[in-house]
């Protein structure tokens, strides 16, 4: 018997069959970490097998200009999650929390799972959060999540092998986890309870974020088949390492170039376990499934994103605001919904999941930077934004504004807030190397101006001297 839902005020012909009320679908809304918008085969890829997201993008549609929240992964994270961009949202940078945590939201925060919750999906997070720590009022228990386990903080993530994980507000140790003795590898735990919670919710809508560490650095992963069809495809000499490891720092690896592109099969055969468990249990054609990166490639822990052509050719990786910095890969695939094998040029971003799902289970969102793209995916007309803007904390401090085929920049501006604007076509220099910014003046005014209006001084993340 199909369940009866009677608090969702559903849109005519969205999720309704004559008179009766069906069941509003699930949301699985997965993000890799430190992903290139290269990295996928459906984007360019030729290096790395990804078939399981490449057959994701096959079935319904594939976006090819849209933006993570910004470079770094807490303030893209808090982007997506409460549907403002990083001049308005509370988390603007990595910031650490001792001993273990970064900086919180504020209980007040609406966020994407708060919002589902509340419209009768039950709600789970596995992987890393990054968004305070646990008991504080960014705590994803207190952030609209009924489940959560995995890293709480973003910086022990960078340990695969760690010796604990939170379940829910319980530290779970792993004592055979050593810098010198690699037993238990967090990806496939968490895996397996993200599994259990469809399992467990299947009866029921829910809202399953999957925030997986792949492919961020460190490159680690087990000694299996996977990475020594690398080593060898690659024929990659192993590069002198220090052992026995530390435990400080990144853990060290002889064969960087197999171990990452093993890392991207690894999250796309996870990606893959998630979409035949669907399937398996009949629940494909009312899930709504959403694949993307938090932003661009990284360089850290022996990374070669030159190698893997991880940024696309885009100018710029992971810290950047030039595109190879903060473009990402978004796929959305929705059964009977989305057209399948579409390739869509809307230009969104992060902020715009808020105003989407609210959409989707029609309910008003409070206020948001975003634009729901939901008419773009049921190819109905879609409005556009006037501008996107984003901000950098770190590295001088940067902001960027795209409106339409312009994109500018501003760096070091936490010295001189009065920068001047670099500003690029995309439309004809995609890879952001000519600056336009003494020929169309007019237009750099304007960026000038939208950077001016959209930045909120937060005296948490202060970006700009007082005057």
């Amino acid at each position: 018997m199909i369940p009866v839902f009677t608090s969702f005020l559903l849109q005519p012909g969205l999720f309704c069959q004559t008179d009766t009320i069906v069941r509003p679908p699930n949301i699985i809304l997965i993000v890799a970490d430190d992903l290139g918008v290269g990295d996928l085969g459906c984007y360019g890829q030729t290096m790395i097998k990804t078939p399981n997201i490449d057959a994701l993008a096959k079935t319904g549609m594939q976006f090819t200009q849209f933006y993570a929240g910004t470079s770094v992964c807490a303030p893209s994270r808090a982007a997506l999650m409460t549907g403002l961009h990083t001049g308005h949202t509370a988390v603007r940078g990595n910031r650490e929390i001792q001993p273990e945590g970064q900086w919180p939201l504020p209980q007040s925060s609406t966020t994407i799972a708060k919002m589902l919750k509340q419209a009768g999906y039950v709600t789970g997070d596995f992987g890393k959060w990054g968004l305070g720590s646990v008991g504080s009022t960014g705590d994803p228990l207190k952030q609209g999540f009924d489940i959560f386990f995995g890293y709480n903080c973003q910086r022990q993530s960078h340990n695969y092998y760690p010796d604990h994980l939170w379940d829910q507000d319980q530290r779970i140790n792993y004592p055979e986890n050593k810098p010198d003795n690699f037993k238990d590898y967090a990806p496939d735990i968490i895996q397996e309870k993200a599994l259990s919670f469809i399992n467990n919710n299947k009866q029921r809508p829910f809202f399953l974020y999957l925030s997986y560490t792949l492919p961020h650095a460190a490159l680690q992963l087990p000694d299996d088949s996977l990475f020594s069809h690398y080593k060898k495809l690659f024929n990659e000499s192993p590069v002198p390492v220090k052992l026995p490891w530390s435990g400080q720092g990144y853990a060290p690896q002889a064969y960087p170039h197999a171990a990452y592109a093993a890392m991207v099969t690894r999250l796309d055969n996870y990606v893959g376990q998630i979409i035949n468990d669907i399937k398996v249990k009949g629940l494909d054609n009312n899930t709504v499934i959403i694949f993307t990166s938090d932003n661009g490639p990284h360089k850290e822990g022996g990374n070669d994103p030159v190698f893997f052509n991880s940024n696309m050719g885009l100018r710029g990786y992971k810290r950047d605001l030039y595109e190879g910095g903060i473009r990402a890969p978004m796929i959305v695939s929705w059964p009977g919904k989305v057209k399948s094998g579409t390739k869509s040029a809307h230009i969104g971003a992060f902020w715009d999941l808020m105003p989407t799902f609210s959409e989707i289970c029609n309910r008003k969102p409070e206020y948001t930077d975003g634009i729901s793209f939901l008419p773009e995916l049921l190819s109905r007309k879609q409005d556009g934004h006037e501008s996107l803007y984003w901000e950098f904390h770190e590295s001088g401090g940067r902001q960027a504004v795209r409106m339409d085929q312009w994109k500018g920049i501003r760096q070091n501006i936490i010295n001189d807030p009065n920068a001047p604007v670099e500003l690029y076509d995309l439309k004809n220099d995609p890879e952001e190397k000519k600056d336009l910014s003494k020929k169309y003046k007019d237009i750099v005014k304007t960026m000038r101006t939208v950077m001016d209006q959209q930045h909120v001084e937060n005296d948490d993340f202060p970006l700009l001297k007082k005057q």
